[in-house]
């Protein structure tokens, strides 16, 4: 393999591994050996199902804005901002009016997320 491999653009949506999360929101994954990242394009207004799974869950937003529903509490978020979601606790995320760009890192890989496919799990 070639080093060239391991370099990827935020912007290129034809690298990594696409996936129709719900409507209105997409990603592309990146999967290693050990983490895995997520970059999720949600579109303005537009919600995800309220979800979990085991995996530890660090998210950032790149650009954009949205609440993000964490437990039984609910967070503004702006760009710039970001948050950890310990394995197993229930999340989700509405974009604010410009839409968001989220970047996820799972850690381990979620496994559903090596394979093609839709949904959140």
């Amino acid at each position: 393999m070639s080093q060239a491999d391991n370099f990827f653009n935020l912007d290129a949506l034809d690298q990594g591994l696409s996936r129709q999360l719900s409507k209105g929101m997409s990603t592309r994954i990146f999967a290693g050996k050990d983490a895995m990242i997520s970059i999720v394009r949600i579109e303005p207004n537009m919600t995800g199902s309220i979800h979990s799974h085991p995996q530890e869950q660090w998210g950032l937003c790149i650009r954009g804005s949205g609440k993000r529903f964490q437990g039984s509490e609910t967070f503004d978020i702006n760009t710039g901002d970001f948050w950890r979601t310990p394995g197993g606790v229930e999340h989700g995320f509405t974009a604010g009016r410009d839409g968001a760009l989220i970047y996820d890192v799972f850690a381990p890989p979620r496994e559903e997320y090596t394979k093609k496919g839709s949904g959140f799990g």
